[in-house]
C-alpha cells in the first residue's frame, strides 16, 4: 500500500475541490503557509464535466493557474473513471491533467477529507455537546448525516495522522429502549435489514417519520427531511418525536464508533442534516444515548462530542493536507495521477 509520507511539498498553487451531487466547491492554497482562498461554488448540473466548472470558477483570469488538484468525491475511488453517485459527472484525472495543464491530481473520499480537517479545528469551528475533553494526539471520529450517513476515523500513530474512511454508515441499528421496541416494527426495512443510514440521513428521515406516524397512529406524511425539520419548528408532534428518536439513535451510533477506535480526541458531527437539528442534539437525548454504553459509562463521559460549525470542512481538510502532507499518512494507491502517466 502506498502512503503519502512525501519528502517534498505539492506543486503550488494547489486547487482543492469538494464535489457533491448538487454543488462543487473550489478553493486554492497558494503555498505551504497560505490560508485557504475560497474561489466559489457552482452547480454540477450547470457543467458537462469538472474541467468546465474549474475553468469558470477557478481559471477565470483572477489569479495564478493551479498546478496540483486534490479532489474529494462521495463514494469509493476505483480506476481512472470515477462516476459520481448523485450527479452526471465522471471524474477522469488524466483528462483533467490534459484539459487544465495540471501536474498532479489526487482523488480522495469525501469523508476522508472530513477526517483530514479534524486536527485543525479551533474556536468557533466546533460547538461542544455535553461533557468530556479532547486528549491530544488521540483518535478522532467524524460522523455526518447528509444525503447518506458518512463516517471516517482519524488515527494518530508514529507522530502521524492517518485518515481511515469506510462505509460505517451502514452498520446495523436495532431497538434499545421500550419506546424503540414499540416503534421499530413500524419502520420500513431495506434489504431485510435496518442499517443506520436508512434512518440517520436526509433520505432516511422520511422513512423514520412514517414509522413514528404509524407508531403514534397519526395521519401524517412528510416527503422530505426539510418538511420534517420545518414541521418540528412548529412543534408538530410527529416531527418532534421523529427528531428526538433520530438524535438518540445518532448518539448510540456515535458512541459505538467512539468505543470502536477509543476516540479520546472527540467525535465530530457534520453533514447537511446536523445544523438543522441543533436543538435536538443539545437537549440531552443525544449525549445520554452516546454515554449509555455499560460497562463503560465513565469512559464515555470523558469523550467529547462536537457539532462542526466550519462552513467548508471537506475543503479545509484537503487544504490542511495540501499545506502539510508530511503530517498525514494518506493511502495514495490508485488515487494519484501524474502528468505524463499512461
Amino acid at each position: 500500500m502506498s502512503f503519502s509520507t512525501r519528502s517534498k511539498a505539492f506543486a503550488y498553487p494547489v486547487l482543492v475541490a469538494d464535489i457533491g451531487g448538487t454543488n462543487a466547491r473550489f478553493a486554492l492554497v497558494d503555498d505551504a503557509s497560505a490560508p485557504t482562498r475560497m474561489c466559489g461554488k457552482t452547480a454540477t448540473a450547470g457543467h458537462p464535466d469538472i474541467s468546465s466548472a474549474i475553468r469558470e470558477v477557478v481559471m477565470n483570469g483572477a489569479g495564478p493557474t493551479p498546478r496540483t488538484a486534490i479532489i474529494a468525491v462521495a463514494g469509493p475511488v476505483t480506476g481512472d473513471r470515477i462516476p459520481l453517485t448523485n450527479a452526471a459527472w465522471v471524474i477522469e484525472p488524466l483528462k483533467m491533467i490534459a484539459d487544465l495543464g495540471l501536474e498532479e491530481v489526487i482523488v480522495l473520499n469525501d469523508f476522508e477529507a472530513q477526517a483530514l480537517a479534524l486536527p485543525g479545528y479551533r474556536g468557533e469551528d466546533v460547538e461542544q455537546v455535553g461533557s468530556g475533553a479532547i486528549r491530544k494526539e488521540s483518535a478522532k471520529f467524524v460522523l455526518g448525516p447528509g444525503t447518506g450517513l458518512g463516517a471516517a476515523a482519524m488515527i494518530y500513530a508514529s507522530n502521524t495522522w492517518i485518515p481511515v474512511p469506510g462505509e460505517g454508515g451502514h452498520v446495523e441499528l436495532g431497538p434499545v429502549t421500550a419506546e424503540d421496541m414499540d416503534l421499530w416494527p413500524h419502520i420500513e426495512r431495506v434489504g431485510e435489514r435496518l442499517g443506520a443510514e436508512q434512518i440517520l440521513s436526509g433520505t432516511g428521515l422520511p422513512r423514520l417519520a412514517r414509522g413514528v406516524a404509524a407508531h403514534l397512529k397519526a395521519d401524517r406524511s412528510f416527503a422530505t427531511a426539510a418538511d420534517i425539520t420545518a414541521a418540528a419548528e412548529n412543534n408538530d408532534p410527529v416531527a418532534v418525536k421523529t427528531l428526538e428518536v433520530f438524535a438518540r439513535a445518532l448518539g448510540r451510533v456515535a458512541g459505538d464508533f467512539a468505543l470502536t477506535v477509543l476516540a479520546r480526541g472527540g467525535v465530530y458531527l457534520t453533514g447537511g442534516v446536523t445544523p438543522r437539528i441543533t436543538r435536538f442534539l443539545t437537549d440531552g437525548g443525544f449525549r445520554e444515548a452516546f454515554e449509555a454504553k455499560a460497562p463503560h459509562e465513565a469512559l464515555m463521559a470523558k469523550i467529547p462530542t462536537f457539532i462542526v460549525r466550519h462552513p467548508d470542512p471537506a475543503l479545509e481538510g484537503l487544504a490542511s493536507f495540501a499545506r502539510t502532507p508530511d503530517a498525514f499518512a494518506v493511502d495514495m494507491q490508485g488515487r494519484q495521477w501524474m502528468n505524463g502517466a499512461a
